[in-house]
């Protein structure tokens, strides 16, 4: 599993698991493992299992959404011998209210100092964040902080907006598993209602919503109309690496 994984994001086995070797992983993930959320609208079922996790992303080629990305980077972490909690969030939404209980799973992995690693919540960081410090983080990707919050959780900001708050109690897979179902299935879930594959690049970000691309290089945004489900196949294997036999579409 190591090596394919490793292939997998064009990464080499480190020689140590040491936080700079963390941050080299976590940047290849990203630019590597697209953040979809394309089996919702596919009909194929998220199973919350590090085995489902690391052959669909690994030997299937595909991407997912948190509990699947972080899951999945979690089981490689550990092989690589790192110590890793898997924590439990709630995600503000764009009125400042917190989703649902086990809303997001991000990772704490302990590599001489707290980290958060997080390659499953979009657009967010390209490096790991200090957990244990309070203060402005500068990332490629933005200013992000972490504060605490109510009873012992901790919020994550970037640009000073809370993004989401994690507990800091060690959680497993299987606790993910009823909310993972209500985004799969719940019309009040983004994950229903939307469409969308995700990944940065070197110099900014692409985006396929539906038949929208979108593409931000050096901080200038361009979209192209994709009238052709062939275009739109094609669109998700040339820029996402993933090779569908139809067009995903929300119903």
């Amino acid at each position: 599993m190591v090596n394919a994984y490793l292939a997998r994001i064009g990464a080499r086995r480190p020689a140590a698991p040491t936080p700079e070797a963390l941050a080299d992983l976590h940047e290849r993930h990203l630019l590597a493992v697209p953040f979809e959320n394309l089996s919702v609208h596919l009909g194929e079922r998220v199973v919350l299992s590090e085995d489902a996790l690391v052959d669909k992303i690994v030997r299937r080629r595909r991407g997912g959404f948190c509990y699947e990305l972080n899951g999945a980077f979690a089981a490689l972490l550990r092989a690589l011998g790192y110590r890793v909690t898997l924590l439990a969030g709630r995600v503000f939404d764009e009125h400042g209210r917190l989703g649902p209980p086990y809303d997001h799973l991000a990772l704490r992995v302990d590599a001489g100092e707290p980290l958060l690693v997080d390659v499953g919540f979009g657009q967010h960081t390209r490096r790991p964040l200090r957990l244990d410090e309070p203060v402005d983080q500068r990332d490629p990707d933005g200013v992000f902080r972490i504060v605490p919050a109510a009873e012992g959780d901790v919020d994550v900001l970037r640009a000073g907006e809370p993004q989401y708050r994690l507990e800091t109690r060690a959680r497993t897979l299987a606790d993910f598993t009823a909310t993972c179902w209500w985004h799969q299935t719940s019309p009040h879930s983004y994950f229903t209602r939307s469409l969308v594959c995700s990944m940065p690049t070197a110099t900014g970000r692409i985006t396929l919503s539906g038949n929208r691309l979108i593409r931000t290089r050096d901080g200038r945004r361009a979209e192209q109309v994709l009238d052709t489900d062939a275009a739109v196949l094609a669109a998700y294997r040339r820029h996402f690496g993933l090779h569908l036999d139809r067009v995903p579409a929300v119903s």
